[in-house]
């Protein structure tokens, strides 16, 4: 069946939708989603890897740090991203959950990179987590 991701309607913000057959899977999408709101991620070429830890009480809570983390290294890089491979979603019960991933991507280029929307933040409104038919569905929205 596979992964993918689109755009939903959505007054003033961007919410997303992302789906996998697996949790880490959907979050690969959901990240994907994310960086094709601000540019063609096709033509994003996969030179720099970054690894990501991310934490969060609930799975919510993982989603909204996982995303922040990816937006922090544009904030502060210029870093755009097109490639993701999230290794593993794990359960720290009590505390949360873990996840660890890779990122690749590349410095923001304006000569070769649509500048489409930037997004400013991952918010939880809207946001769901659910599986269904064997797949796993995420929403959430952006704010832009």
């Amino acid at each position: 069946m596979g992964g993918g991701f689109r755009h939903l309607p959505h007054t003033a913000d961007v919410l997303i939708e992302a789906w996998g057959d697996t949790l880490e899977e959907a979050f690969e999408y959901a990240a994907l989603g994310v960086f094709e709101v601000m540019t063609d991620t096709s033509r994003v070429e996969a030179r720099e890897e970054r690894r990501i830890k991310a934490e969060g009480y609930d799975l919510e809570a993982l989603l909204y740090d996982w995303i922040e983390q990816l937006l922090y290294y544009f904030d502060a890089e210029q870093l755009l991203f097109s490639k993701f491979r999230v290794k593993r979603i794990s359960s720290t019960a009590p505390s949360g959950y873990t996840l660890t991933a890779s990122a690749w991507g590349e410095p923001y280029d304006p000569t070769r990179h649509e500048s489409r929307t930037l997004v400013k933040a991952m918010t939880y409104h809207m946001m769901e987590i659910r599986r269904e038919d064997n797949r796993v569905r995420l929403r959430f929205v952006v704010d832009i």
